[in-house]
């Protein structure tokens, strides 16, 4: 089941790349809500942020075919389903021996969104304004207020960050056309920031084999996303790397040779982007049927 899971997100992204859309891409409006399930008003996360905003609605909320049911609602005829994804823990051995241990396993469903439904009742939520905006945060307080943050060094020909030296390296703001660019350039550098061993020590940066290696390419794709889930929180649009054909070809060849790279350089990006903004999740608080 989790192969299956796996092969069915990958598919999914896959299809949205091959008509030229980059989900990453998408301009998101954190004013609204981030992607949430209408019923336990639990945020999604990692790769389900990237589905469910490929979508296109303006409605932030989301809920089961059970749930939607459960509500006294239908869903419209031939409105077709978004799946998304959770970790399901699994005990592996006895569970009363030294030798048990949990593993995660990828589990997927279906959600539709609140414009795919009518007739839901019981006071829930009809319109994409049903809770109070949220005031974005500023990219600039983004980040004056990101953890451990490491030096940010202007004056450069390139953005980078030094892992060895651990800091950022930047262009000088004036090399930049608008401040969006700059900040979304800077959060993509920060989320790589993030994988130093003294913060989440993340493989993929610290175990580089170099330019063109498995490693590199994945880190960069949590550099990609990372730097996304930020922009959209400041609502900056700003893109870190051509939307080119050779760019989404790239990708394309990587997510068809590995069909677990996208689910897990999005949760890896999330984890960067939570620690950028001082934010903890548990599993209790992701949504989930």
């Amino acid at each position: 089941m989790s192969a299956y899971a796996y092969e069915r997100i990958t598919g999914q992204i896959i299809a949205l790349l091959e008509k030229g859309t980059v989900p990453w891409h998408k301009t998101w409006k954190a004013s609204t809500g981030w992607p949430r399930n209408l019923v336990s008003h639990k945020p999604y996360r990692g790769i389900n942020v990237l589905l469910l905003l490929s979508m296109s609605y303006e409605s932030p909320c989301w809920l089961t075919l059970r749930q939607a049911n459960m509500l006294g609602g239908t869903i419209k005829k031939g409105e077709k389903a978004c799946p998304v994804v959770f970790w399901k823990r699994l005990t592996v051995g006895e569970t009363d021996s030294s030798e048990a241990r949990e593993i995660p396993l990828l589990r997927y469903y279906h959600v539709f969104n609140l414009a795919q439904c009518d007739g839901l009742k019981n006071g829930q939520a009809t319109s994409p304004n049903d809770t109070e905006p949220v005031a974005s945060p500023k990219p600039e307080e983004i980040v004056a207020n990101m953890p451990q943050r490491p030096p940010i060094k202007d004056g450069f020909t390139r953005a980078f960050y030094s892992l060895r030296e651990d800091y950022v390296g930047m262009l000088a703001r004036e090399r930049f056309s608008r401040n969006e660019e700059y900040h979304a350039t800077l959060f993509h550098e920060l989320v790589h920031a993030t994988g130093h061993e003294s913060r989440l020590n993340r493989s993929t940066l610290n175990e580089q084999a170099g330019f063109g290696s498995d490693p590199y390419c994945k880190e960069e794709l949590i550099a990609e996303i990372g730097a996304a889930f930020l922009c959209g929180q400041a609502e900056i649009a700003e893109r870190t790397i051509d939307n080119s054909a050779a760019y989404v070809a790239e990708w394309l060849k990587r997510m068809k040779d590995d069909k677990k790279l996208i689910v897990h350089a999005a949760a890896q990006a999330q984890r960067a982007a939570d620690f950028v903004l001082s934010r903890k999740f548990e599993e209790s608080q992701v949504a989930h049927d």
